[in-house]
């Protein structure tokens, strides 16, 4: 197996850095009701930003024929969240900035925005995502780990998510050459006792989740 390159497969022209307060935009349009990421992209384009396509969002609601205004996150509720992911030591990262993974950038309607906890850098390394069975048997994690391991070798960062069995063996197996932990909860929701272990082994690691 030939050694990957440190460069995406998927090059991107890099989006220019959000600031402070067009993150805060960008957060609260997500957050609001009935604004998916696949509404996202269009609602920017097409208003010229994201605080606009807030302000738009009402008149939109109600030519739809919607009776009551479509619900809109508040400047606060934003601010809270955005304040309560940096004193986990997470913060976001939106599409096109440096450690949005590019290949994530290519699917249909990706997020805008994700938190990003750890070594960015891994991002713009060629990620595979090794994902199985919680119940996976100890041939399966025995088979996991190799994969794993052969894969780190030659330069893969592995993703998994953290739950137990094949997902925990595909971390372990290359935690020490860097691996990438999808949390579709965000860093708020409640772990398990064994998958914060092994969240707290990441962090030791330096290993974004």
């Amino acid at each position: 197996m030939a050694r990957a390159s440190s460069r995406s497969p998927h090059p991107q022209r890099s989006a220019p850095r959000l600031n402070r307060q067009q993150r805060v935009s960008w957060l609260r349009l997500i957050r609001s009701k009935k604004c998916r990421a696949r509404h996202f992209r269009a609602l920017v384009n097409e208003f010229g930003g994201a605080e606009a396509a807030i302000n738009a969002l009402p008149v939109l609601s109600r030519r739809g024929g919607r009776a009551q205004d479509v619900r809109l996150c508040a400047e606060a509720e934003a601010e809270a969240e955005l304040e309560a992911a940096e004193s986990l030591g997470a913060h976001l990262v939106a599409i096109g900035e440096p450690g949005y993974p590019p290949a994530l950038a290519q699917v249909d309607a990706p997020p805008p925005l994700i938190y990003v906890k750890g070594r960015l850098d891994l991002a713009d390394i060629p990620i595979v995502a090794v994902v199985g069975a919680r119940n996976g048997s100890a041939v399966g994690q025995k088979f996991t780990r190799q994969i794993a391991t052969d894969l780190a070798l030659e330069g893969f960062v592995i993703a998994s998510g953290l739950a137990r069995g094949i997902d925990t063996a595909a971390h372990l197996a290359a935690l020490e050459h860097g691996t990438i932990a999808v949390l579709a909860g965000g860093h708020r929701h409640r772990l398990p006792a064994r998958e914060r272990r092994l969240a707290a082994r990441h962090r030791r690691t330096g290993s974004p989740h």
